[in-house]
């Protein structure tokens, strides 16, 4: 584990228990899946890059577009290979292969990962196949963040 993967696992383990809470990004107080990596990118860089516009709940079938794998080679570069995955690591699920990535973790040891799960909150889950096969996209946070140009 990277030295930035170690710091993200333990901030993201700050956030178990968090409820549920459909666009929140607030530790202890609410949280969706999105939520807990943009907290988790202000413990590690001191600020929380903005979402742009609120997101339905069907944003990812309405549209197709592929917005979470776009923000996330945006503020964290290029996607690694699966196998190249390490606690820390950001991972991002589609539910069905047809529909864009709409689901995100934070992989927290090789067959466990940390996310808010509408049913129970954030919560750390055993990354089992049927987590596996549903991967989109591994991301790893930058050893410092990007400088970005105007607004997101």
């Amino acid at each position: 584990m990277t030295t930035m993967g170690a710091r993200a696992v333990a901030e993201a383990e700050k956030w178990i228990g968090t409820p549920y809470r459909h666009q929140a990004s607030e530790i202890g107080v609410g949280s969706d899946c999105l939520g807990l990596i943009r907290g988790v990118w202000g413990g590690l860089y001191g600020e929380v890059p903005g979402i742009g516009a609120p997101y339905a709940a069907d944003w990812a079938e309405r549209t197709g577009r592929e917005r979470l794998l776009d923000a996330a080679a945006r503020y964290c570069g290029t996607a690694i290979a699966l196998e190249q995955m390490a606690p820390g690591d950001i991972l991002l699920f589609r539910w069905r292969a047809q529909f864009a990535a709409k689901h995100a973790g934070i992989l927290s040891a090789d067959d466990q990962f940390i996310h808010a799960y509408e049913q129970a909150g954030v919560i750390r889950s055993s990354l089992v196949p049927g987590w596996r096969r549903r991967i989109a996209g591994v991301y790893r946070f930058p050893d410092f963040p990007p400088v970005r140009s105007g607004t997101d």
